[in-house]
């Protein structure tokens, strides 16, 4: 993947500061964060069902995935440079491969994590992947890690996620592996809404005079709203009492 390649320099140093300062902020008046959450709607929705029922968790799926803050943001900062269908197709595979494995395996398979430190985990995602972006890692040498490999391993990190919420409610075993994977098609479905919509915002922005720098911001104002969603998720954390 391409980070940001353009005439405008900046200060790593100034960079990290602001990255910390957000840090910093967001742990002090870090708020409850609604990144991804199922609604008491829904959830109640998702226990009253019983039996094979494809097209509401087909939509469940799809819903979660559009409403998702932490895995727009992410998606967002996967594409931002992103110009070739191919890339694309590679990079979101592997996400899909991740999240698709941890998703079904956590439910299916019984695997459970804190859901906390997970969704702190996922709000790093989007700090890796933005800071990425803006070349943060050009001269980290052998020490860097293949980005394409990077976001599979974050997708393992977003399907726990995703897992871990289902988890929280009491689903039904009756039809529970034809219901999950109408559930993870769902999730695709969504992706691909929001990936449409993401690459066709940026592919007119691209177009546009001063993309390069404005991109540069844009990538820290992202890298921001991952240091919140892991300040937020972390408070939420020790709050719970850790492990």
């Amino acid at each position: 993947m391409n980070a940001l390649s353009s005439p405008y320099s900046y200060d790593r140093q100034a960079v990290l500061r602001l990255a910390l300062t957000g840090l910093a902020i967001c742990l002090l008046f870090a708020l409850p964060s609604f990144a991804h959450d199922v609604s008491q709607q829904n959830a109640r929705y998702i226990e009253s069902i019983s039996g094979f029922a494809p097209i509401p968790f087909l939509y469940l799926g799809a819903k979660h995935m559009v409403t998702g803050t932490d895995h727009v943001l992410f998606l967002l900062g996967v594409v931002f440079f992103l110009r070739q269908f191919k890339d694309i197709l590679v990079y979101v595979s592997l996400f899909t491969i991740g999240h698709s494995l941890t998703l079904l395996g956590g439910v299916l398979g019984g695997f459970h994590a804190n859901e906390y430190l997970v969704d702190a985990i996922i709000g790093l995602s989007v700090v890796y992947k933005a800071y990425d972006n803006i070349g943060g890692f050009k001269n980290w040498g052998a020490l860097r890690v293949n980005p394409k490999w990077a976001v599979a391993a974050f997708g393992l990190a977003h399907g726990t996620g995703l897992a871990t919420k289902l988890q929280a409610l009491s689903v039904s075993e009756e039809g529970l592996i034809a219901n999950m994977i109408s559930f993870n098609i769902g999730v695709e479905l969504g992706q691909v809404l929001v990936l449409i919509f993401i690459v066709s915002l940026l592919n007119i922005w691209r177009q546009a005079r001063g993309f390069e720098q404005q991109a540069w911001y844009a990538n820290v104002l992202l890298m921001t709203a991952g240091f919140i969603l892991f300040g937020q998720h972390s408070f939420a954390f020790i709050q719970s009492g850790g492990f």
